[in-house]
């Protein structure tokens, strides 16, 4: 794949502009050009060839633990698809599909106190999801409307203030910790993984309900999926590190009181522990790009399944 002076000259400027904007107290971007020459373009490039086998809208997956950059990245692709391709691309993350925090605390009387917690497979509303994809893929388009949540009141934002999707797009980028995750065999759930598990999940009710509702509802979404990239983090321990500062960002951004702090936010990522270790294990094999994030945050390598 070759891009042309031009082709390159025209990105550049926007791409850096893009990274400076989101650079946040100590945490510049590091070889910001040589990361877009290997990584960020041959990955535009692979979505357009994608698209141009049919010219269908196509869903690209993005998936991989808290902080490894999968909104950042979502939006440097939306910005080289355009300036490049011309495509049309519209972003949204699973995370602004969780459920009211109404529905939360239905769930978490009715079936575990767990569920309070946002995260899990369970506490998203995959039938607006379904819907909303089918809506954006229909040939004939109407305007779509995408929910969009708050993380730092913990709900869902009114329908007034949702992306509002006004032109058909050519490629959607779905992204989020659990995209693309596989079911676990239920044998596997028995032993606690962590102190969450073994004091708030003993009967592994919660476990269960979790693995299967990723194994039914979300297995079925997950399948529209055309491209699927991992990005893939170290270690967990670096998911705890890098949710920290996602955090410290979202505290110099808003004034809701559904902020954590340090021990709340290590308390919070326990519940994403089991399955995000179960990603780190398979979903190698599974996707159709692996870039492997080193531990300073940089993209290290890239790999194509």
């Amino acid at each position: 794949m070759k891009f042309g002076n031009l082709d390159y000259q025209k990105i550049k400027s926007d791409y850096l502009k893009y990274l400076h904007s989101q650079e946040v107290m100590s945490e510049p971007f590091r070889d910001k050009l040589k990361q877009l020459k290997k990584f960020y373009l041959p990955i535009s490039n692979i979505i357009n060839e994608e698209h141009i086998k049919d010219k269908k809208v196509k869903i690209i997956g993005i998936t991989g633990g808290q902080g490894s950059g999968k909104s950042t990245i979502s939006n440097i692709l939306k910005i080289i698809l355009k300036k490049i391709f011309n495509l049309n691309t519209v972003i949204f993350s699973i995370d602004d599909f969780y459920k009211t925090l109404k529905d939360r605390k239905k769930m978490s009387l009715k079936i575990s106190p767990l569920f309070l917690t946002r995260g899990v497979p369970g506490t998203h509303d995959t039938k607006l999801l379904l819907n909303t994809i089918k809506k954006l893929k229909k040939s004939k388009f109407d305007k779509v409307n995408i929910p969009i949540f708050d993380k730092s009141t913990d709900n869902r934002l009114p329908k007034k203030y949702w992306q509002s999707i006004k032109e058909k797009p050519d490629i959607i980028i779905f992204e989020g910790w659990c995209i693309g995750a596989k079911a676990q065999n239920n044998r596997d759930l028995l032993i606690p993984i962590n102190k969450l598990e073994k004091e708030k999940d003993k009967n592994s009710t919660w476990r269960l309900y979790v693995n299967n509702k990723l194994k039914k509802e979300y297995s079925k979404i997950f399948k529209l999926i055309d491209k699927l990239i991992f990005l893939k983090v170290p270690s967990f321990k670096k998911v705890y590190e890098w949710r920290l500062l996602q955090e410290k960002k979202l505290r110099t951004k808003s004034r809701g009181n559904k902020i954590m702090n340090d021990n709340e936010v290590k308390n919070f990522i326990m519940f994403y522990e089991r399955l995000t270790r179960h990603m780190l294990n398979t979903m190698t094999k599974k996707s159709d790009v692996i870039v492997k994030i080193d531990s300073k945050h940089k993209l290290k390598s890239i790999n194509f399944n």
